[in-house]
């Protein structure tokens, strides 16, 4: 299980974890139930070149469709095939096996810890 403590966090929602010089790229659970069931994720391909802060997919769910931003520069090199297979894994595992992408990241930019991102949501 994730220790969602030691992430790192967007105010756009999104949560980064660190392997090496990867990043890898999920919403928060707060996203996630704010969503509702999520029915379809649409990833960027593994390659694509990624600028922080843009647009780089997209989740619908039952309730609303929603953009997926970049929280880093990089260059894609996995994107969660069960996710787009089982979209409902962003609701039932935002943080463990509902992850979106990993991209191979460089500088990081300044990122919200887990209280302060919990003080954004009002928690």
């Amino acid at each position: 299980m994730t220790d969602v403590t030691s992430l790192q966090y967007t105010e756009q929602h999104e949560w980064i974890r660190l392997e090496g010089d990867t990043a890898v790229v999920g919403i928060t659970d707060y996203a996630a139930e704010k969503l509702g069931d999520v029915v379809y994720v649409d990833l960027p391909a593994v390659g694509t070149a990624v600028s922080a802060g843009t647009v780089v997919g997209e989740i619908e769910s039952t309730k609303s469709v929603g953009e997926l931003f970049a929280p880093v520069d990089g260059e894609v090199v996995e994107a969660n095939q069960a996710v787009i297979d089982t979209p409902e894994l962003v609701n039932s595992d935002p943080f463990g096996d509902g992850w979106l992408i990993k991209v191979r990241a460089g500088d990081l930019p300044a990122m919200l810890t887990h209280a302060e991102y919990r003080a954004l949501v009002g928690e």
